[in-house]
């Protein structure tokens, strides 16, 4: 570990141990917002080539949302992980026991059949909030973009999880989904702004023709 990580880890540490909530709240808020940056910066560098195409103009306002959104679900996420320790502990007997992969095979299922598509309907919904669009709107949302974001999650993160609730311990679990998911928000960004884009073509051409 870096000698600048060694100060993070501690501080992240003692504010955990002193505001949990507030601390998931504000690091998957942070991470969040740092994958929005990420794809911004990818669609600048990528986007614009073809002459009919705008080069893409880095907007604060919607890394603002995705911090928000970050920051809102942190501690959800952080009690639903309490929840999964809780139900199903990975040893019967002492810490220092063989881990039982029954209960961890558990972990993973209930996290991506239950929790995943719930934070994807949150997901769209709150973002689609943020952005003022109306109902019609938000629901043409899910129907382009939910079973592609769950298909490609059900592809990336039961290994992901996988290894978190194996290996990391309950107070690094979410910092760690949240370090792997700048790449899944970079994938949602760039899925939720195509699906802008045509959403705001599509409703100047109906402004036009009427």
């Amino acid at each position: 570990m870096s000698v600048l990580g060694i100060p993070i880890v501690r501080f992240y540490q003692q504010s955990f141990e002193t505001h949990p909530y507030r601390t998931l709240a504000f690091t998957n808020g942070a991470l969040n917002g740092l994958g929005d940056v990420v794809a911004q910066l990818s669609q600048r560098v990528l986007g614009g080539t073809k002459p009919h195409e705008k080069p893409h103009i880095y907007d604060p306002l919607r890394t603002l949302r995705f911090f928000c959104f970050g920051f809102g679900l942190g501690p959800v996420i952080g009690r639903w992980n309490f929840f999964l320790e809780s139900s199903f502990p990975l040893r019967t007997t002492a810490r220092t026991g063989n881990v039982s992969l029954k209960a961890l095979s558990k972990r993973v299922a209930a996290d991506q059949l239950f929790m995943a598509p719930t934070g994807l309907v949150i997901f769209i919904g709150s973002m689609g909030i943020m952005e003022r669009r109306t109902y019609k709107q938000i629901r043409e949302k899910y129907n382009d973009m939910y079973m592609p974001a769950l298909s490609a999650n059900w592809k990336v993160w039961p290994l992901a999880q996988l290894i978190n609730f194996r290996y990391l311990p309950l107070h690094y679990r979410v910092p760690f989904q949240s370090t792997c998911g700048v790449f899944w928000t970079l994938y949602l960004s760039i899925l939720n702004a195509k699906e802008d884009e045509k959403q705001d073509t599509s409703d100047a051409l109906r402004r036009t023709l009427d």
